[in-house]
């Protein structure tokens, strides 16, 4: 359904592990104040992606949604490709 998707967040990450078959490994950074010295603070979180036609590679800033659980640990779908890495593997 076209219309449920369009409700969905969607984050933006780097992706670091590109060697299962249909899964990426994906690096999602973001920014929180300390409570008490009020500096930011880099936090990531490394999750599984469903990628089926394996069209992600290492270096990819990806965007990704929620789906159902896939897995024990997978439950983030790749969305789209933002922007492809310059790497040998790419040319």
């Amino acid at each position: 359904m076209k219309g449920k998707e369009g409700n969905r967040y969607r984050l933006l990450g780097r992706v670091v592990s590109c060697r299962m078959d249909k899964t990426r490994s994906v690096e999602v950074e973001r920014l929180v104040r300390h409570k008490l010295y009020g500096k930011y603070i880099k936090r990531s979180l490394r999750l599984l992606v469903h990628d089926e036609a394996n069209e992600s590679r290492e270096g990819d800033i990806v965007s990704i949604v929620p789906c159902r659980p896939i897995s024990k640990r997978k439950a983030w779908k790749l969305q789209s490709v933002i922007n492809k890495s310059i790497s040998p593997d790419n040319l």
